[in-house]
């Protein structure tokens, strides 16, 4: 997963949406947005490593996963970072303990953030600060970098869903996605400077990245209503960014 944004308590009937993209090399063997037949948990899967970008379970727990792309912040040998979201959706731990988990054993890893929690709850772990932040109310935006960091795409995306929220209590999964379509490319002065070739950062920039080798794989729409209903909506692409395929799931949520 390389940027999401997330409406925390934002519109009126759905408490928490959630939209994100997963970029990857295109080459990388992945199962589409599915039911995992050994646990409780609904996600796409990377078949490489085993592990996944964003995930939810029956419960209502919810995760997703950001690499930080500095170069110094690789460990080589570090264990898979996707295995931090089925760790947190699998885990017995309430989230203050988790939280705790992360702080004691997140420098093993490369560099990451975690938004992990529930409705109503939700944490972003940094491992390269080792700060657990609460999202409060309102619109955030994550990518590879620190939660809400001042790049131009996070500014850029936290403004339009906000503007779209503005204008519609029924939020529709296929007008969301159009968000995260977007190649939006911001001027050369306004870019990161995350210690990539200035041509690899510009090709990273946008929301949507289309480039033959790597680029956005996937986007995800997770809603989550007032009667406790979780909608996940899946758009995946080609290497030329058409959309190939759609999954959409839907859980009644028993937050009991």
């Amino acid at each position: 997963m390389c940027v999401l944004f997330v409406a925390n308590k934002v519109c009126p009937s759905y408490p928490l949406i959630i939209i994100a993209n997963r970029d990857e090399f295109h080459q990388r063997p992945t199962a589409k947005l599915h039911q995992w037949p050994d646990s409780n948990i609904t996600a796409g899967r990377d078949l490489e490593a085993k592990g996944t970008w964003l995930g939810v379970d029956n419960t209502g727990k919810i995760a997703a996963l950001t690499n930080i792309r500095n170069a110094q912040y690789i460990k080589t040998a570090a264990p898979t970072r996707g295995q931090l979201v089925t760790d947190y959706l699998t885990s017995t731990k309430d989230d203050q303990q988790f939280s705790e988990q992360l702080r004691q054993q997140g420098s093993q890893y490369s560099g990451f953030n975690l938004l992990y929690g529930q409705v109503g709850q939700l944490y972003a772990f940094n491992n390269i600060s080792g700060k657990v932040e609460v999202l409060n109310e309102g619109v955030h935006g994550l990518s590879n970098a620190s939660l809400n960091a001042p790049w131009p795409k996070i500014e850029h995306g936290t403004a339009q869903l906000s503007k779209y929220l503005e204008q519609t209590d029924s939020p529709n999964p296929d007008e969301l996605v159009s968000l995260m379509q977007n190649n939006q490319v911001a001027p050369d002065h306004q870019l990161p400077k995350t210690g990539v070739e200035l041509e690899l950062e510009r090709l990273l920039a946008p929301i949507f990245i289309v480039s033959e080798k790597y680029g956005t794989r996937c986007t995800t729409i997770l809603l989550f209503d007032n009667n406790n209903k979780l909608t996940l909506v899946e758009y995946s692409y080609d290497n030329t960014g058409t959309v190939v395929g759609k999954v959409e799931i839907c859980n009644n949520i028993d937050r009991a």
